[in-house]
Parts: C-alpha cells; sequence; structure tokens
C-alpha cells in the first residue's frame, strides 16, 4: 500500500485519515487527497512516502453527515479498506 492508495480512499469516501511521523509530527491526508503535515514550518526532513510506509496505526476520521467521528485503523485495517476501491477506478476518477 502507497500514499497515493490511501489519498485515493480519502477521495472516494471523503474521509480524512490521520498517521503519525518519527518525528512526533502528524500527516493528514484530507479529503481532497492532498496531504498535509500542519506543524511543518519549512522544508521536511523527511521522506511522506517512507513515513507512510512505517506507520502502523491510522485515524480514519469520517466527515459525512450521516456518519461523524473517528476510528483508529491497523495498518491491515486501511489495507483492507484500500484493496476495496476497484483497480484504475479511482484514477480514473481524477484524470482530467
Amino acid at each position: 500500500m502507497k500514499l497515493l492508495d490511501a489519498r485515493k480512499l480519502a477521495v472516494k469516501h471523503q474521509v480524512r485519515v490521520r498517521f503519525g511521523l518519527s518525528n512526533g509530527m502528524e500527516c493528514v491526508i484530507d479529503e481532497h487527497g492532498l496531504s498535509k503535515v500542519p506543524r511543518l514550518s519549512g522544508p521536511p526532513g523527511f521522506n511522506l512516502e517512507e513515513e507512510f510506509a512505517r506507520a502502523e496505526r491510522f485515524v480514519l476520521q469520517l466527515l459525512t453527515r450521516e456518519k461523524q467521528g473517528e476510528r483508529v485503523l491497523t495498518r491491515r485495517e486501511l489495507e483492507s479498506m484500500v484493496g476495496s476501491i476497484a483497480p484504475g477506478k479511482a484514477a480514473e476518477e481524477h484524470e482530467e
């Protein structure tokens, strides 16, 4: 599972995915598929893809009116959710 897969999941399901970085900061993948590190104030001293690969705990924030709240996921649970997205389908939706 790559960072891009989590970005597709966030867009398709309109959720935010948060995970901790090794330097104590946190990355947020928003419902638009953008990866942000809110506390970052300069050039990063890390590779976000590598940090994502090391993460074992993720927080899924539900944003829909019907369902709101947060759910803590393991890497395996997030991979299962990502696997439910049809390959190529999410990419086609973003191609312009």
